[in-house]
């Protein structure tokens, strides 16, 4: 791994202490240009705030790298604000409908709706808008994260063996079983692998840092009541619409304590998580207890997953979601750091994929509103924007998508021809 840009100069003993440490941290980051793509472009809102300027022991940015790599932080609870500014326009709900759609959760389509509990469709919320979470955990086998809506609550809560979703609102209830009992069930439960707190998105945003990226400490502050230093990363490439990445993190236990993007073309931020109160003490045994209430209605994960499939959303899904599917099953990824574009091609000719109706669930003439026509040595296609990922779709059915400028996608399909 390329050396960090710093603020502080580390000397060559302090640099060799800390390689291990590097290498640890650097599985932490993939080139946020796939992010966008992978994470379903979750993004959220302004900047981050400084409620006090503690005085703190000066830190090397390898040294707070290797500090939220070193962090074991096994128990906490406390509320997280998240908030979604892409920048897109009011999708009047054809967002949800979309992402449910081509996952074969509820709303998409045939008999069975599914349950309204299944978090693969409800933790999708979080693309958009400002949330409120409620989160605690006690080691690997007990977490609990709760969606506060109005007058409604949504949980997804982990207890040994055990993963339930709870909708108070519908009464419904979805219930899966982890592989081994043992440790997170990212691989077992659907929308386990969302980010949701400060850390998961520090994680996903420090596995690549290289000779593309500069980290800089840059200073302090209080989140939460607690004092934290400012970890900057920051692309070096022109063409990113990334303008920088701010981790808060707490001085004491590594954890991250805040995360915010902000883009390359200015104003509020893409992205801001952050926790308005936390606790590292151990949570109450009660926290994880979970009993269906009475005349809920409970969907066992492996009744969901035959719903599906009979409603025609078997593992690719059906109609223009399913080619779409397929052919992002042939992803590839050009470029280098954070001008790395992810490529696939639909297979199908004449641009953006249209179901029997000729509209992609409505998705095709919504795109069209805002797209951009281009040309070059590709050809012809559209590019669809948002404040962080951009997409190119070109009329012989290829798709280029990035955390970069218009410019850089044209550009990397004329290379690709």
């Amino acid at each position: 791994m390329a050396p960090i840009d710093s603020d502080d100069n580390t000397t060559a003993g302090e640099g060799e202490e800390l390689r291990a440490g590097r290498r640890k941290a650097a599985r932490y980051v993939v080139p946020v240009a796939v992010m966008g793509v992978a994470a379903a472009t979750i993004g959220l809102v302004p900047a981050l705030a400084d409620s006090g300027d503690p005085d703190l022991p000066k830190v090397t940015a390898e040294q707070l790298i290797e500090k939220i790599a070193e962090s074991d932080v096994q128990q906490l609870s406390g509320t997280v604000r998240i908030n979604t500014d892409l920048g897109l326009p009011d999708l009047g709900g054809l967002e949800s409908g979309l992402m449910s759609g081509m996952s074969g959760g509820p709303g998409s389509g045939g008999d069975d709706e599914g349950s309204a509990a299944d978090p693969s469709a409800k933790l999708t919320e979080l693309v958009s808008g400002s949330h409120t979470l409620r989160v605690a955990a006690d080691g690997p086998d007990r977490q609990k994260l709760s969606l506060l809506e109005n007058a409604a609550e949504y949980s997804l809560i982990h207890n040994g063996k055990d993963v339930w979703g709870y909708d108070s609102s519908s009464n419904e209830v979805y219930h899966s079983t982890a592989a081994d009992g043992a440790g997170r069930p990212e691989k077992d439960v659907p929308g386990q692998d969302v980010p949701a707190t400060p850390k998961d998105f520090a994680d996903q945003a420090l596995k690549a840092v290289d000779d593309t990226t500069s980290v800089t400490v840059g200073g302090t502050a209080q989140v939460a009541g607690r004092d934290a230093y400012r970890l900057v990363v920051e692309p070096k490439q022109d063409g990113s619409t990334v303008g920088a990445i701010t981790v808060a993190v707490d001085a004491e236990t590594g954890t991250p304590l805040k995360f915010t993007l902000t883009p390359a073309s200015g104003g509020a931020a893409v992205v801001d998580v952050g926790f308005t109160k936390v606790s590292f003490a151990k949570p109450d045994a009660s926290t994880f207890d979970f009993t269906p209430p009475e005349g809920a209605k409970v969907t066992e994960a492996d009744e969901a997953d035959e719903a599906g499939e009979r409603a025609g959303a078997p593992e690719h899904g059906r109609g223009a979601e399913g080619e779409l599917a397929k052919g992002m099953d042939g992803i590839e990824v050009i470029g280098e750091g954070w001008n790395s574009i992810a490529t696939f091609d639909t297979g199908a000719e004449g641009g953006l994929p249209t179901d029997s109706a000729g509209d992609l669930g409505g998705l095709g003439g919504f795109l069209g509103s805002f797209g951009d026509q281009v040309k070059g040595d590709f050809g012809s296609g559209t590019v669809f924007k948002t404040r962080l990922v951009n997409a190119l779709i070109t009329d012989d059915g290829k798709v280029y998508a990035g955390a970069v400028t218009k410019d850089a996608l044209v550009k990397a399909a004329d290379a690709a021809k």
